[in-house]
C-alpha cells in the first residue's frame, strides 16, 4: 500500500475527491470566509480521504457487479433460446 499523502498533497487530494477539510462547528454563523475557518488535523483528512476512496471503490465494484448480472441474464436467455429452437 502506498504512504498516505500529507501537507499540501493531502489537501490537493483531498480537493479532487470533494473532501470537506474543514471542522463542522455548530457555533460557527452561516456564511463565514473560509480564510477564518478551521482546518481538520492531518489525521482526520487522511482518514476522510481513506474514507473517500473507499466510497469510490466500492460503487465502481457495484457497478461491475450489476453489469456482469445483466450479462448472466442475457447469457442463460440466449442459452435458453438455442434450446428452444434447436428443438
Amino acid at each position: 500500500m502506498c504512504p498516505l499523502p500529507t501537507g499540501e498533497a493531502l489537501k490537493n487530494k483531498a480537493k479532487k475527491l470533494g473532501v470537506v477539510i474543514f471542522l463542522d462547528d455548530p457555533n460557527e454563523p452561516r456564511g463565514v470566509n473560509q480564510i477564518f475557518r478551521a482546518v481538520v488535523s492531518e489525521a482526520e483528512l487522511q482518514r476522510r480521504v481513506i474514507e473517500a476512496e473507499k466510497h469510490l471503490l466500492s460503487q465502481r465494484l457495484r457497478m461491475i457487479s450489476v453489469i456482469a448480472s445483466i450479462a448472466s441474464v442475457l447469457s442463460a436467455a440466449a442459452a435458453w433460446c438455442a434450446v428452444i429452437m434447436g428443438h
